[in-house]
């Protein structure tokens, strides 16, 4: 990466970490260009050189988190079957442990699920983890859907509660709750 791309990718950085900040205390829709800025420390021809509106920047910034995670995970390999979600805490740890690592990001994602559209970054994930995970538990074709509605449902409502607290409880406790909760239909098959 030359120096130019360095210096674009650090006003991105910037912005997208303006946006977030910005995101914790009021709406979207009230966010202004001008706003952004100011937090980033950039001026407004900066913000248009790299995006057409506020969306473009959103989307921007879901996509630096989604990257985030998916380099948080790059410790498990993919061919390992502990990386199957429903059965494993060696997956729950390191999403847990970055959850809590970028805590203000995902208490915005999870307070404004609708801008951050959390479901597709779910169903993104579902091919890779999920569906392997709940063949491996013996899960028809049929049940799979709502096995993962299931799920993925109530481990965001549980990291949610986590989250409203400030990540206090122990991730150890976190990672018990989702496994003997959301998990109960997968152990029940076996």
């Amino acid at each position: 990466m030359n120096r130019q791309e360095s210096k674009y990718f650090n006003t991105a950085s910037l912005m997208d970490e303006a946006l977030l900040l910005l995101l914790e205390k009021k709406d979207y829709d009230r966010i202004t260009v001008k706003e952004v800025c100011e937090k980033a420390g950039v001026n407004r021809t900066t913000f248009y050189l790299h995006y057409e509106n506020m969306n473009d920047l959103l989307e921007e910034t879901i996509g630096m988190i989604n990257e985030r995670f998916k380099k948080s995970l790059s410790s498990i390999p993919a061919g390992d079957p502990s990386r199957e979600i429903l059965t494993s805490e060696k997956y729950l740890r390191p999403y847990l442990g970055f959850i809590k690592e970028n805590m203000r990001a995902y208490r915005v994602i999870h307070q404004k699920d609708h801008l951050f559209n959390s479901q597709k970054t779910f169903d993104s994930f579902y091919q890779s983890i999920f569906s392997p995970a709940l063949t491996h538990h013996g899960v028809t074709e049929g049940e799979k859907k709502y096995v993962f509605a299931f799920y993925t449902q109530g481990t965001v409502a549980i990291i949610g509660k986590w989250l409203e607290d400030d990540c206090r409880d122990d991730i150890d406790m976190i990672i018990d709750l989702i496994m003997r909760h959301t998990m109960a239909y997968g152990r029940d098959q076996k």
